[in-house]
């Protein structure tokens, strides 16, 4: 089944990369939501009958005020929910421009948000560790050759 269109996800991911960086933000530290005070992507819960990328692109929207393109998906993926009782996520990566960047307004989910290079927030130990290994499997992938090169 094509990973974009499928319902049987909880949720979804993106990775919203710009050159060599991606677009991540730092949760808020409330110990009632998953992986509170740690580094993440876009994304969230998938609501009754939407597809993966669909909810990717509502999350997205709602978080950061942007959107991309289905066209723009390079790379697409599942992960294991670490939560209790979780299921797959799906992961996407998807390619913006500079414009997209510009006109990013932070919502009320997250303490702040910043253009981050790919390798580092696979690199760090504060960041959500299933979106650091998704982003390290793409990196391995012919889709993500080169990526890290450019933040070199």
């Amino acid at each position: 089944m094509d990973i974009a269109s499928a319902t049987h996800h909880v949720g979804a991911k993106v990775a919203l990369i710009c050159g060599p960086d991606l677009v991540a933000y730092l949760r808020d530290d409330f110990a009632h939501i998953p992986d509170p005070g740690l580094w993440d992507l876009p994304g969230g819960e998938r609501e009754p009958g939407e597809t993966a990328l669909a909810c990717a692109r509502r999350e997205t929207r709602e978080e950061f005020a942007i959107d991309f393109a289905p066209e723009a998906v390079v790379y697409a993926a599942d992960y294991r929910s670490h939560q209790p009782g979780r299921a797959d996520v799906a992961f996407f990566v998807a390619r913006i421009d500079p414009g997209a960047v510009a006109n990013i307004r932070f919502g009320d989910e997250g303490q702040e948000w910043r253009m981050m290079p790919v390798d580092a927030f696979i690199h760090r130990a504060d960041a959500v560790k299933e979106l650091r290994d998704a982003l390290a499997r793409f990196l391995a992938s012919p889709e993500g050759h080169g990526v890290t090169a450019l933040s070199r």
